[in-house]
């Protein structure tokens, strides 16, 4: 898949010399690279002409650029410019100014967002006064935390200063709208061709700056089938417990970037290696470590064919709901509690529902989880429990439930890692696609009841009730 690019890579750098003489930044003329105007989103050009016209610089930057390079076929458009963000909000009606940690542009067509944002200064020598820090932050240009986090960072530069300050190598290369040359300025096309992931600059002051730049790592690391470069990797699981200070809200956004990208089996063997997923799923961690499982579930194999059905999905264009990647995620954990409160003596579904908040309530501290998406959770899980119940009505009242498929679909992957409920997915299909005179023979053959020879119960008649005598006379009259 590379062979185009690393032909791309030789043309460009003999341009420079060898390696041990080559210069940075490289600049790649438009002759000598592959990056069209054809492979770029038409509002994306739209923006970067409007900028170039108003007399600021324009780029196209980053992860569109490496992924058309790899082979991918770039989805997501980044605008840099030279331009202020209140400058190039004044240029298009149609956007937007948003962010306080960054300040960027959004600037909107239809359901397409392209993002602008200003080059910025790298700032990493400024250590504000400890007085400083306990400030407010209003009206502050940069900000860190007393941890070394990054809070504000709307300190604006150069292109230079602005690739120095980006995280990986590959990320800091720039097609130049002016004349459609790509500027490499930290080495990116050569770790490309080595297929490797190299942060800029110091490993552990960058993911002291920011640890989500870890994760980000791990992410590229799965989604480009790359090796993390040594000097990068060697912090990470040091420096993992910096997560604790990343706010959770943030760290939700992360997680569905990590598992539900089409890559999450890869990305969730890597969460563990480096150590990184116990700040994401405590509770889930400590279960898979403790090696906790029972006859009708094992966590591990579980979580794997999860996250396996769900590659599969995205990876053929269809999508997958937020709630049903962390309803996996959690199941295991919940079903721990269950048991747990079971042994206490609660019946099973107010067990479930007490284990179910429990679990969510540990979850939150790591990453929230909006109530939009912990209702289906609690519903699907419930299901579980729901589906085995056949008989009567409730097959057709369980079949209308709004999260009936989500269900159907979680107790498919319950069964396909290993957990035995007795053919019960393939009843459910089977329901499913049958007219409704079949539908009927397929609940008495399900009734355990009937099955075993146990007749339903005759519903008692309530006797009628004799009417007074002075009734009898009022009816009479």
């Amino acid at each position: 898949m590379l062979a185009g690019f690393r032909s791309l890579v030789r043309k460009a750098t003999s341009l420079f010399g060898s390696d041990e003489s080559r210069q940075l930044p490289l600049e790649i003329p438009r002759d000598k690279h592959t990056f069209s105007r054809k492979n770029i989103s038409p509002n994306a050009l739209k923006v970067l002409y409007r900028l170039h016209e108003a007399g600021f610089d324009a780029y196209l930057v980053g992860g569109c650029i490496r992924d058309h390079l790899i082979g991918i076929e770039p989805k997501d458009f980044d605008v840099v410019t030279n331009a202020t963000p209140e400058e190039a909000h004044a240029l298009f009606s149609n956007s937007r100014l948003i962010g306080r940690r960054f300040k960027l542009v959004h600037v909107t067509y239809g359901r397409e967002i392209i993002e602008v944002s200003t080059f910025r200064a790298n700032t990493a020598a400024q250590h504000p006064a400890e007085s400083d820090q306990r400030k407010s932050l209003k009206d502050k240009d940069t900000a860190r935390s007393s941890h070394g986090i990054i809070l504000r960072d709307n300190v604006y530069g150069s292109i230079e200063e602005d690739a120095e300050r980006r995280d990986f190598t590959f990320n800091a290369l720039y097609y130049n709208i002016a004349d459609f040359s790509i500027n490499d300025y930290c080495g990116g096309l050569a770790d490309i061709e080595k297929r490797q992931i190299r942060i800029i600059g110091d490993a552990r002051q960058r993911y002291q700056e920011d640890p989500v730049r870890m994760l980000r790592a791990i992410r590229f690391a799965a989604k480009l089938n790359f090796s993390i470069e040594p000097e990068t990797a060697a912090p990470i699981k040091e420096m993992a417990h910096l997560l604790d200070h990343i706010p959770p809200a943030r760290l939700f956004e992360e997680v569905l970037k990590l598992l539900g990208s089409g890559n999450g089996t890869e990305t969730f063997k890597l969460l563990r290696e480096y150590g990184l997923f116990k700040y994401l799923f405590p509770d889930t961690d400590a279960l898979l470590k403790s090696g906790w499982q029972r006859k009708d579930i094992d966590p591990e194999a579980f979580i794997l064919q999860g996250l396996q059905n769900t590659d599969e999905r995205i990876q053929g264009g269809r999508s997958t709901a937020p709630y049903f990647l962390y309803a996996i995620l959690l199941w295991p954990s919940v079903a721990l509690r269950h048991e747990e409160f079971e042994k206490q003596g609660l019946p099973e579904l107010p067990a479930l529902h007490q284990a179910a908040t429990m679990v969510l309530d540990n979850q939150v501290a790591a990453t929230a989880i909006p109530r939009r998406f912990s209702t289906p959770m609690r519903e699907i899980w419930d299901l579980q429990f729901r589906l085995p119940k056949r008989y009567g009505k409730r097959a057709f009242t369980l079949l209308h439930h709004p999260r009936f498929r989500a269900a159907f679909d979680f107790l498919l992957i319950r069964e396909q890692s290993g957990t035995d409920l007795g053919g019960l997915g393939n009843w459910w299909n089977d329901f499913q696609q049958a007219p409704e005179n079949q539908q009927r023979d397929l609940i008495n053959r399900a009734d355990d009841r009937k099955a075993g020879g146990e007749a339903p119960k005759a519903k008692r008649r309530r006797p009628r009730r004799r009417k007074s005598s002075n009734a009898k006379r009022s009816q009479e009259q």
